[in-house]
């Protein structure tokens, strides 16, 4: 039996049971023979954009006795799919703005597709900027932390299958002791990570923020304008997350 990561065990959880799953970008397949494994999906496509990700791909799937139920190819991105092929998608591991570039050039693949699971490793706001500007409808955001690293786990349904629209989503809030939290922020800090403000959420909001300021004592040695235009623009950002954190953060008790 395939044992899973803690990451790759949050994002299976995420995938329907009946699904016919494309998951791009595969490392070994393991998420898909997991599901096949367990009888959560009925087909399987493993994507991999060079060979030898897409050899070690094949070989797990033969080793499993899977290749009845999956099929692993060689290919960039969706191009390795057909249109209504699948009906749920993962895309995890990278970038947001490569996982934004797969969903763009692969557009006309999403047809008959009614769930994203995406996980980017940084870059999460490009990727619900994407969503939103497609009709995409975010449904629920997971936030782990294995292995010193942050993870953030987006799921999304085309606009016709969602509860509520985009327009309900991010409509402005008004958070405790008053901060407006609009469309802008909640894309960059998550419209139901920000709402459940967890520890792992704000420990990463906590990290960004030291990286920003050691972003601005960069810009701080330079004399040109634009460095000073930019290290201005950096500190209202900091300034706005650390409003939104004091919130959020639980107070001690006396």
């Amino acid at each position: 039996m395939i044992r899973l990561s803690k990451r790759l065990e949050m994002i299976a959880q995420e995938v329907p049971a009946g699904s016919r799953l494309a998951d791009i970008g595969s490392d070994h397949a393991l998420l898909p023979s997991f599901l096949a494994q367990q009888g959560t999906i009925l087909r399987g496509v493993a994507g991999e954009v060079n060979a030898g990700p897409f050899e070690a791909a094949l070989k797990q799937v033969r080793s499993a006795g899977l290749d009845g139920i999956i099929d692993v190819r060689l290919g960039d991105g969706l191009q390795v799919i057909s249109p209504g092929e699948v009906d749920v998608i993962t895309i995890a591991g990278m970038g947001g703005t490569l996982i934004a570039s797969i969903l763009e050039a692969g557009i006309s693949k999403l047809a008959g597709v009614r769930r994203l699971v995406l996980q980017p490793n940084v870059g999460e706001a490009n990727v619900r900027q994407w969503l939103l500007d497609h009709e995409w409808v975010l449904t629920g955001e997971k936030i782990m932390r294995e292995d010193g690293k942050t993870y953030e786990i987006l799921t999304a349904v085309p606009t016709d299958l969602a509860p509520y629209g985009n327009n309900e989503l991010y409509a402005s809030r008004t958070l405790p002791g008053g901060l407006i939290a609009d469309r802008k922020l909640m894309l960059q800090m998550g419209p139901f990570l920000l709402r459940e403000a967890s520890q792992v959420w704000i420990d990463k909001w906590l990290n960004e923020l030291e990286k920003l300021n050691r972003i601005c004592e960069r810009l701080s040695h330079s004399e040109l304008e634009a460095s000073r235009s930019k290290e201005a623009e950096i500190k209202r950002e900091m300034q706005r997350i650390k409003e939104v954190l004091e919130l959020c953060t639980p107070k001690d008790k006396p």
